[in-house]
Order: C-alpha cells, then sequence, then structure tokens
C-alpha cells in the first residue's frame, strides 16, 4: 500500500513539474521544426531597420538580429537546415499577420506598448527611438508648436500618430485640417515632396532614414525636440514562450559578445544608407540591463 501511494505521489509529481514547461510551448517553435521554416515579417522603406535593398532582399538593423533568432531557433531544434521566407507587411497589417499564423516574428520599428501587448508579445527592446518632424529645411518649421496652419502627415495607426495629436491637443496647435493619415513612409514623403504636406511625423530614426535616401538629402531635416519615446521590439505571437526565449536568450548573448555593436555600427556609424547616428547612452544602459546571464 505504501509503495503504491509512493508510486502515485511521484507519478502526480512528475506530472504538475511537467505541465508548466509544456504550457509554455507555443506553436511557433513546433511550426519550425515542421516545416523547417521561420517567417520573418519585414518593411519595404523603414531604413535603417528593416528595408528593401538595391538587390531587391530583405534587410536592416532588425533583420540582422532576427536573422541570428532564427540561427538560435535552428540551433535549438537541430534542424539540419532552416529556410528563412521574408513576409513584407505594413503598420496596419503587421499584427493580423502576426495573430493568423501567417508570420512568426516581425523584425521593424515596432513600438513596443502595452495596448499591443494585449494582442502579442515583444522581446526585449533593441532600439530606443523619438517622435520628431521631418521637414524641408526652407519651410522655418523647428518644432511641432510651428505647425499652425500647416499640414502635418502620418501613418495610419502608429503610435507617432497618437502622439502628434495628443500634443497638437494639449498644445492647441491649430493644424490645416486634420492630421492626414497614411498607409506607409514611402506615401508620407511622397506628400512632402509633392507639397502636399509642411510636415511628417514619426521616429527621428525612420526620418533621418527617408532622409538619407531622397533625390535630395539636402533639402531635408529632421528637427524639434522628443515629444514621445519609443523602445523598439520584436513582435512576437503571444503564449509562445519558448520562441520568446530563444529570441531574448539570442539579444542577450549578441549583446555580451559585442556582436550588437557591430551590427549597430554596420548601419548607424554611418552604414549603407549613409545615416549617421551613433548609439546613445540611453540604448547601452537598455543593453545592459536586459543582458541577462544564461
Amino acid at each position: 500500500m505504501k509503495r503504491l501511494m509512493a508510486v502515485t505521489i511521484c507519478a502526480a509529481t512528475l506530472a504538475l513539474a511537467q505541465a508548466p514547461a509544456s504550457a509554455q510551448d507555443g506553436p511557433v517553435m513546433k511550426r519550425i521544426a515542421e516545416t523547417k521554416t521561420v517567417n520573418i515579417g519585414h518593411r519595404d522603406a523603414s531604413v535603417p531597420l528593416s528595408f528593401i535593398g538595391p538587390d531587391g532582399k530583405a534587410q536592416g538593423y532588425s533583420i540582422d538580429i532576427c536573422l541570428k533568432i532564427a540561427e538560435a531557433a535552428k540551433e535549438e531544434l537541430k534542424l539540419d537546415k532552416l529556410e528563412v521566407k521574408f513576409v513584407p507587411l505594413t503598420p496596419q497589417t503587421r499584427i493580423p499577420l502576426l495573430t493568423a499564423g501567417t508570420v512568426d516574428i516581425i523584425c521593424e520599428s515596432s513600438t513596443h506598448t502595452i495596448g499591443r501587448s494585449r494582442q502579442i508579445s515583444f522581446l526585449n527592446t533593441t532600439f530606443l527611438t523619438g517622435s520628431k518632424l521631418l521637414v524641408r529645411k526652407s519651410s522655418g518649421i523647428k518644432k511641432i508648436e510651428d505647425m499652425n496652419g500647416k499640414v502635418l502627415v502620418a501613418v495610419l495607426g502608429t503610435t507617432n500618430e497618437k502622439a502628434a495629436q495628443a500634443e497638437v491637443d494639449k498644445k492647441g496647435i491649430k493644424l490645416k485640417g486634420e492630421i492626414v493619415k497614411v498607409k506607409d513612409h514611402s506615401q508620407a514623403m511622397l506628400n512632402l515632396e509633392q507639397d502636399r504636406a509642411d510636415a511628417y511625423v514619426s521616429d527621428d530614426v525612420v526620418l533621418y532614414g527617408l532622409k538619407s535616401t531622397a533625390k535630395n538629402p539636402a533639402d531635408w531635416e529632421v528637427v524639434g525636440p522628443y515629444f514621445s519615446y519609443d523602445p523598439y521590439g520584436m513582435m512576437i505571437p503571444r503564449n509562445n514562450d519558448d520562441w520568446r526565449l530563444i529570441g531574448n536568450r539570442t539579444i542577450s548573448k549578441l549583446i555580451q559578445s559585442g556582436e550588437m555593436d557591430a551590427i549597430y555600427k554596420k548601419w548607424f556609424e554611418p552604414g549603407p544608407t549613409k545615416i549617421d547616428y551613433p548609439m546613445s547612452a540611453r540604448l547601452r544602459e537598455n543593453f545592459e540591463l536586459v543582458a541577462i546571464p544564461d
């Protein structure tokens, strides 16, 4: 009787020990293991984080980090090969594509917010930026308070759109009409170039990227103090703790080894996109915090 009770208790204890681990295993790693494929969501013009290069392929700072995460997944699953598929997306389609299982990770310029965390999960922060304005140098605009009687454009559904509207309301700025909402950075830049808008609000790193790829970069400038701060993180589906662990462990190892510095310098100091955006003290401190020992 005692032996039977001991076996029963042992079995129950083992089941309890195993339950949390299996509950943490999500569909992403299982899908990667079965298909030997990882699907990376990317942007076409979020320079220098996630964009299409001259060779027609996705590249950038966020892409390089995600490729390292894909390598780590291949090693963890002991796969003989792993195909990486790139899926284009926009701010409007990225979360639906993620929740539908079309992409496994989004590697671009996604701001970590509480609202988005209700639908998806974020990996540890890999970049820090904030909202500013891109304007013509001849515009006379130096900050958002100078936008009275001017046309402001923003990408629909971004944190920058919400931050700009909040700033306009708080400071009583009288724009010429409502904020013009477009689907992506390219449309916003087109509005500026064709003089249909006076300023484009976005994260400053994105604005520097657009400036660097404009027909005449010297015509444009990024202005104003920050009126929002935006921590970037890779987005993954919720309830995939094993996939999130792979991602965060990879980010930590990149920081600890110094490889994250090399990836950053490749794209920002100045990289192939001619952007000179040295790593801030705030981002370096953030890296020190998330570089958790293995």
